[in-house]
């Protein structure tokens, strides 16, 4: 068996958000993870959907493995770096705004 992997870095979406995505596709096959991101109306399936399918890609040029026997085997979602910025308040004063990123990996594997 051989496995085929994907990171994708420095996603401007929070991890929280990513995770929930990530976890609904965990495990599944490549086709059931492939329709489930296509039909989920959250953010952050469009970045996972990306991911997968250039790791699906990574496979297919790969030439030694079967895609149709492809499963999300692991998919985890790392914190980034994050930005601060800061927004105007009352009074002259002035708030920590923190824009976070992620990392996005996937792992891919036969079964």
């Amino acid at each position: 068996m051989s496995e085929v992997s994907v990171k994708s870095r420095f996603v401007r979406i929070a991890p929280r958000k990513l995770r929930l995505v990530s976890d609904l596709v965990r495990g599944n096959m490549v086709n059931e993870a492939i329709s489930t991101l296509k039909f989920t109306n959250k953010r952050g399936a469009k970045v996972i959907y990306k991911a997968l399918m250039s790791a699906v890609a990574n496979a297919q040029t790969k030439g030694t493995i079967d895609v149709d026997t492809l499963y999300v085997k692991k998919i985890w979602v790392d914190e980034g770096p994050v930005m601060k910025r800061f927004m105007p308040r009352a009074q002259g004063r002035a708030t920590l705004v923190r824009k976070k990123m992620s990392h996005v990996s996937i792992t891919l594997d036969e079964k």
